[in-house]
């Protein structure tokens, strides 16, 4: 661009808008910097609107999810903002930390702990079906990153809470049914309790065209890979610098427990192409496992990743 239409623009008013432009696509569209990552985009009302179709585990691998659990918190020294060694059963320093001070039986530290406490967030791999905001995302495969509230439904819809309705697999390409995202602001959260679940259709009606989306898919199992995690040495030194402490906090040799209850891991069967119209008493029961809620949590909302992360952006 010259010089002379710079001044132009300027003139014109057309540069601001660009550069406001600008801003909005970047607090408001997915990635953070990875192209592999979808996120909605919310309107200037606040609300966002998409349809997604959660697809089956990719080639090679068991789960057509991971879960990762993370610590963000801010203290005397900075911000942590860490994945937590927590995630493939490890021992992690901010866990052994949280856990001294709720045993403390002070109060102060237990509020503390409830900001501190590990956050629990999902990956799994979509194709989006519809998003007006985005329409070049349409028919492509991106990994999706979401919290508790999202993985409720999923859950939901493999074990219906009352009898009229039936049991599907969301993550089958032919037995599954695409996911309504219906995103809105309440009290400054992201929620997403308006999101459904529609009728079960298959994703295509090409069984070739299938395979090769299949083939699209990102890897889950790398996500939580070993090298996706700094040891616990490195994240010992940094929550010290950021609680402003001399010393290391005491370790503790017991089995890291779950500040937030662990809900298991639950690994059905997502490579059949038959509907699963009926519940094993065995899966009923590890569905139960997961869909447990904390004791300790007082918050539902607590373990979204995205409306935690939502939050540390707005403030």
């Amino acid at each position: 661009m010259s010089f002379a239409n710079l001044k132009k623009q300027s003139s014109l008013g057309s540069l601001t808008q660009k550069l406001v432009k600008e801003v909005e696509k970047m607090n408001n569209t997915s990635g953070g910097g990875d192209d592999r990552l979808w996120k909605p985009e919310m309107d200037k009302t606040g609300n966002g609107y998409a349809v997604i179709r959660f697809l089956p585990a990719p080639e090679g691998e068991d789960l057509p999810w991971a879960k990762m659990y993370s610590h963000a918190f801010q203290g005397p020294g900075g911000w942590y903002i860490e994945n937590s060694l927590t995630t493939s059963g490890g021992k992690d320093p901010v866990s052994e930390y949280n856990r001294e001070l709720w045993n403390s039986g002070n109060e102060a530290d237990k509020d503390t702990v409830r900001k501190q406490k590990r956050k629990l967030s999902y990956y799994a791999n979509i194709y989006v079906v519809q998003d007006k905001a985005n329409p070049q995302n349409e028919g492509k495969v991106f990994l999706y990153k979401f919290g508790k509230k999202i993985f409720d439904k999923v859950m939901e819809s493999m074990q219906p809470e009352f009898e009229d309705e039936t049991p599907i697999n969301p993550f089958d390409f032919w037995q599954g049914a695409n996911f309504k995202l219906k995103l809105k602001k309440v009290a400054g959260y992201w929620n997403y309790d308006s999101s459904e679940f529609d009728r079960v259709s298959p994703l295509l009606d090409d069984d070739d065209a299938l395979e090769a989306l299949w083939k699209k898919q990102y890897s889950l199992t790398a996500l939580t890979a070993a090298d996706q995690f700094k040891s616990y040495e490195q994240l010992e030194k940094r929550l010290k610098m950021v609680l402003g402490q001399k010393q290391a906090p005491a370790r503790y040799d017991e089995e890291t427990n779950d500040e937030d209850n662990d809900r298991g891991s639950y690994a059905p069967n997502f490579s059949s192409r038959q509907p699963q119209s009926e519940l094993t008493e065995d899966l009923k029961t590890e569905l139960n496992n997961l869909g447990a809620t904390s004791e300790a949590s007082t918050d539902r909302d607590e373990d979204d990743a995205l409306s935690y992360f939502q939050r540390l952006a707005n403030e």
